[in-house]
């Protein structure tokens, strides 16, 4: 039986993680036909693919030939990048630039996904035009893989987006997530994080935003450069912790909130907030409410199953 295989080809690097597999499932149920590779999960659902083997790089693209390539993966944990900075760099630097080099070579659109952690968080909101300046090793490195991606691809796109949580393996995946445990087991204290103001983003939206600029960009090619993308709840830690509480109806009083800036770790801004308009003006855009989409993501990892009746009923 002839299987209908739609012409308008993408691909995805990082699919095997929590914003790859939503950008993947986006683009597949969109008539996309979409190829994901990764690397240490990947069989046998997606290609497995080295990004730091060029070669390996070359073939894979010049086999499939996608019209557009969303490029996902990256060594994304700040503290993990400054205690390996050597292959971090390679990862979000040297492999980024490669890329972008490649998808030149075939024509594809680029689309590199970056952070707001480029911007020192002084003065917010930032627009795509301000001037960055990272406060850590993980900010300079995707900077310079933003850098090394638009020298090596004029026509290539920049997406800067900030914290991401949504459907996870495992509540570690996202920085949003990972509170759960210390949200339900209310039998111990647990401090919170109440100085840096973030927006927390669902990365179902976020492959939204890439599946229309896509779409957009083969309409028009002077769809490029760099863009911005976020949730618009501006929360802290502690009060995404009291949000997640409340969806499931569990109560917050031992969450503790901590107002100083942090101590440990690699440095993070205090806000870095991002001015989205540029791609509200082409159309481009989707917003799922936090406490909507931390419910539809948390409760699978929710431990007292009597808790939810209360909640879907």
């Amino acid at each position: 039986e002839d299987v209908d295989i739609p012409s308008r080809r993408v691909l995805i690097t990082g699919a095997t993680g929590l914003l790859g597999r939503a950008v993947f499932k986006e683009f597949n149920e969109n008539n996309w036909n979409a190829v994901g590779c990764g690397y240490r999960r990947a069989q046998p659902r997606f290609e497995q693919i080295n990004l730091l083997d060029s070669i390996a790089v070359h073939d894979i693209i010049h086999d499939f030939q996608p019209h557009v390539i969303v490029h996902c993966a990256a060594e994304r944990r700040p503290d993990v990048v400054e205690s390996q900075p050597d292959a971090a760099s390679q990862l979000n630097v040297a492999a980024s630039g490669n890329l972008a080099k490649e998808a030149a070579g075939v024509g594809a659109f680029l689309i590199y996904i970056s952070t707001d952690y480029v911007f020192d968080g002084t003065s917010p909101p930032y627009k795509e035009t301000d001037t960055p300046n990272p406060l850590n090793l993980y900010g300079k490195t995707k900077l310079e893989g933003e850098k090394a991606v638009l020298e090596n691809n004029q026509g290539a796109a920049v997406l800067r987006i900030p914290v991401l949580y949504g459907e996870v393996e495992r509540l570690e995946e996202s920085a949003v997530t990972v509170m759960f445990d210390k949200v339900q087991f209310s039998n111990k204290s647990a401090n919170m994080d109440h100085w840096q103001q973030r927006f927390p983003t669902n990365v179902k939206d976020v492959a939204t935003v890439c599946r229309q600029l896509a779409e957009k960009r083969m309409l028009d090619p002077s769809v490029k450069g760099t863009f911005h993308w976020s949730g618009n709840e501006r929360m802290t830690k502690y009060e995404m912790a009291c949000a997640i509480a409340d969806a499931f109806n569990l109560p917050s009083s031992h969450l503790r909130p901590i107002t100083d800036g942090p101590v440990v770790g690699a440095l993070r801004p205090r806000n870095a907030q991002l001015d989205c308009s540029k791609l509200e003006m082409l159309g481009i855009g989707q917003r799922t409410p936090f406490r909507a989409g931390i419910k539809e993501s948390l409760w699978p990892f929710l431990v007292d199953k009597r808790w939810r009746q209360t909640v879907f009923h």
